[in-house]
């Protein structure tokens, strides 16, 4: 049995391979044929491969659950995703401009609030958010850029353009398991790599990182000292953490393993103190500095953020950029854009209503089954109710904490995600998707060439995180010739 495109049915959605029954978009076309010129056992071998290939390389996460933290081998499905070079030279486009207008507003909240004084966003919403640190007022980081890794979420509604869904400016993480999303489907399909045209590489990420760490370093050194901080092996993205320190050829340490000394950072070494320039932090801002912020914490480093302060040392991304990473700040970003650039945004967002605001969370509260309940910080998909697909208790309980705490909700339609081709047991079925591309900013902008595309491994559902159940796939950005 082979794969029968003319069967493949993604119903209303759109879908990013099949444009009809039996006929593939353009950029697909070649890997639809190739992949209808195998049985259905060759793609099982060719998934079991890949499955091996990735015990052998060690590729996991870690889930919380009540029984404890479990390691879970990454899931994985084989089939790429295709993307245009035209669609995405655009996107790219969009996802620059994103970034440098959230860092032009980061810096804006901290320094001369323009924002407020033009009533651009209500000063409150600003002040009362989560992710406000007051003990970044007046501070100004080298290139007035906060935000130096973002990942922004992208999806597809039936028109089949971009969206953004969320921007990820705290700690985002996941950029590990698009690399070796692309390492494993190298070693399961060589010959689509040698036979295919125009898959724009993704492996110069760690050097594009390492390039931008160091563009911030207060030294002016051919070679900053440039260091990962990581909460422990026991944090869910640890894997990220130890991986991306070894691609940059940098230091992987925990909070024990640097000391501040007359406010500079030094990292204890076999041969003594080692300066360091620049720290890629993976801890949230709470816990980077017991005398700063959280007095309890035990991850970070006590005098951390007065060094940083005093300009001794650079932290990516900077404290307080998480301010920009509020759902609620979210649906003002393309007056952000038009505001802070002079432009209007390339990429749109998705509609929505801040149950902040009177009339929109009445509408909110009688359409309750039909949208997406989304709190203001949290992420991985947690704190969040899919009206639809939620039960009557479920929908009064929202209901209540809308009530209760208006400005930590927002509430968007229930999306009709893409959908993309899933190698079943039986057959190949759609599946829904999104996509995390990651952005850099310094003096310099990189953008990934795709990004983590996330998908939905059970049938009809729309939750793709990896710590709920989801999968994911390599990305390919192609050229259309």
């Amino acid at each position: 049995m082979r794969v029968n495109w003319k069967t493949y049915n993604p119903g209303e959605f759109f879908d990013e391979l099949i444009s009809s029954p039996g006929y593939a978009r353009k950029p697909a076309r070649r890997l639809a044929s190739y992949l209808r010129s195998l049985t259905h056992e060759e793609l099982l071998e060719k998934k079991t491969a890949a499955e091996l290939a990735i015990k052998t390389m060690g590729i996991s996460f870690t889930v919380y659950s009540d029984a404890g933290n479990i390691d879970r081998e990454w899931p994985f499905d084989i089939i790429p995703r295709v993307i245009a070079q035209k669609e995405w030279d655009q996107t790219n486009r969009g996802l620059k401009q994103r970034l440098r207008a959230l860092n032009c507003f980061i810096h804006d909240i901290y320094n001369d609030q323009k924002v407020f004084k033009d009533k651009l966003i209500p000063r409150e919403l600003i002040l009362n958010s989560g992710n406000f640190r007051k003990q970044c007022v007046g501070v100004k980081p080298k290139f007035d850029v906060w935000a130096h890794i973002c990942g922004t979420d992208l999806i597809k509604d039936t028109d089949g353009k971009f969206y953004v869904l969320e921007d990820n400016l705290r700690v985002p993480s996941g950029v590990s398991y698009m690399l070796e999303n692309r390492r494993v489907t190298k070693r399961v399909f060589p010959e689509l790599f040698e036979n295919y045209y125009d898959i724009q590489p993704v492996t110069e990420y760690p050097a594009q990182l390492l390039e931008t760490l160091s563009a911030i370093s207060p030294r002016k050194l051919d070679s900053p000292e440039v260091v990962v901080l990581t909460p422990g092996i026991f944090n869910s993205a640890y894997f990220e953490h130890s991986y991306l320190a070894q691609r940059m050829g940098a230091e992987l340490v925990e909070g024990g393993d640097l000391v501040v000394e007359k406010d500079k950072v030094f990292m204890r070494t076999i041969d003594g103190l080692s300066q360091v320039d620049v720290i890629y932090r993976r801890i949230d801002d709470l816990f980077l500095d017991p005398e700063a912020f959280n007095k309890d914490s035990v991850l970070g480093v006590s005098g951390l953020f007065k060094s940083w302060l005093k300009g001794n040392v650079a932290l990516a991304n900077a404290p307080g950029a998480g301010v920009a990473d509020d759902k609620i700040i979210y649906t003002y970003v393309p007056e952000i854009i038009k505001y802070y650039l002079d432009e209007d945004p390339i990429l749109p967002n998705v509609p929505s209503f801040l149950c902040v605001d009177r009339k929109q969370r009445q509408h909110v509260l009688q359409n309750l089954d039909k949208l997406v309940i989304k709190p203001a910080n949290e992420s991985g998909g947690y704190g969040m109710l899919i009206g639809p697909q939620a039960s009557k208790k479920e929908l009064a309980e929202f209901a209540r904490r809308i009530k209760a705490d208006p400005r930590n909700y927002m509430a968007q339609p229930l999306i009709a995600l893409s959908t993309v081709p899933v190698l079943g047991e039986r057959v190949v079925e759609p599946r829904h998707v999104d996509l995390r591309p990651f952005v850099l900013q310094a003096d310099k902008s990189y953008v990934t060439a795709g990004g983590l595309t996330r998908v939905a491994m059970v049938k009809g559902s729309y939750v793709v995180n990896s710590s709920q159940g989801g999968g994911s796939k390599d990305t390919w950005i192609i050229g259309d010739n």
